[in-house]
């Protein structure tokens, strides 16, 4: 089966290092593909006539996307919508990968999928409306994958940030009053192969087990790598408010996503509790 990988972040990576030996995998990234050029799109597409699209593509800045609007709409709205205009056109399945921030936060119970959305800013405005362009396309085959919070060992993630601030500074601040599910990328990239194995459909969330605050997260990181010897010594990890620390994008205070669905539609899918994860990715970085 051939199927096409949009995107070569985090998750693209993961999805190429797990692809399955069935698959014939064509890896693309902005370079090669710009999903948000609607001709080369359609071009490449009916190009390679892929069984199947995996589209792990979009722009991620969350903060900039406040300012930078029409480069998020073009990445987050635009380039989804033509992949399944060319997907409908060629007979090919589409997955696409959301977020947590099509959410306000304000839930105290994990977001099912049907919840009501209502994102905060840009960003998550942007990925709402890529999923409605899919779900209004007219493409018989989908599913959308919200998840949040991504790590690798893979890429530029929190993780890392945290283990090269840790080690060069005496005391860092974390903001303790964000919750979510902090969701490995190599656990993700499995479920998403499965999805397309299956063809699943609609509309699912799919994030590690557990959840956290992002300073318990960064507690984690820094007890677990520091007992791997990614770090010297440890620094004070300080907990404070989100309004301690402004940032131009409002975050959501609750983005705990359910991932009941998934599991009733995908009972194969990886359940794996966040810290567990967490040490695992750990482990390879120590290993290298």
């Amino acid at each position: 089966m051939k199927v096409l990988v949009c995107g070569r972040g985090q998750l693209g990576a993961e999805l190429a290092r797990t692809c399955p030996d069935s698959v014939e995998l064509v890896h693309l990234g902005r370079d090669a593909l710009d999903i948000a050029d609607a001709g080369q799109v359609d071009r490449v597409v009916a190009e390679l006539k892929p069984a199947a699209i995996i589209n792990a593509a979009a722009y991620t800045a969350v903060d900039k996307a406040e300012t930078d609007a029409d480069a998020a709409r073009a990445g987050n709205e635009v380039g989804p919508a033509n992949l399944a205009r060319a997907a409908a056109n060629n007979g090919s399945y589409l997955l696409h990968i959301s977020t947590d921030f099509v959410f306000d936060g304000t839930a105290n119970t994990p977001y099912l999928p049907d919840a009501p959305v209502a994102p905060l800013g840009v960003y998550g405005q942007t990925k709402l409306a890529g999923e409605v362009a899919i779900a209004e396309s007219g493409l018989s085959h989908w599913a959308i994958l919200r998840t949040a919070w991504v790590f690798s060992a893979l890429g530029n993630n929190f993780v890392k940030t945290i283990l090269r601030l840790a080690a060069d500074r005496p005391k860092l601040t974390i903001i303790a009053d964000q919750i979510g599910s902090p969701t490995c990328a190599k656990h993700l990239a499995k479920t998403c192969w499965l999805a397309v194995n299956h063809q699943l459909q609609g509309i699912h969330h799919c994030t590690c087990d557990g959840v956290a605050s992002w300073y318990d997260f960064a507690m984690a990181i820094q007890e677990l790598g520091a007992a791997r010897g990614l770090l010297s010594g440890t620094c004070d990890i300080a907990p404070i408010r989100t309004e301690d620390y402004p940032t131009p994008a409002r975050r959501p205070h609750y983005s705990v996503l359910s991932n009941a669905s998934l599991r009733e539609q995908l009972p194969e899918a990886p359940s794996v509790y966040w810290r567990k994860a967490l040490a695992e990715m750990l482990d390879e970085l120590a290993n290298r």
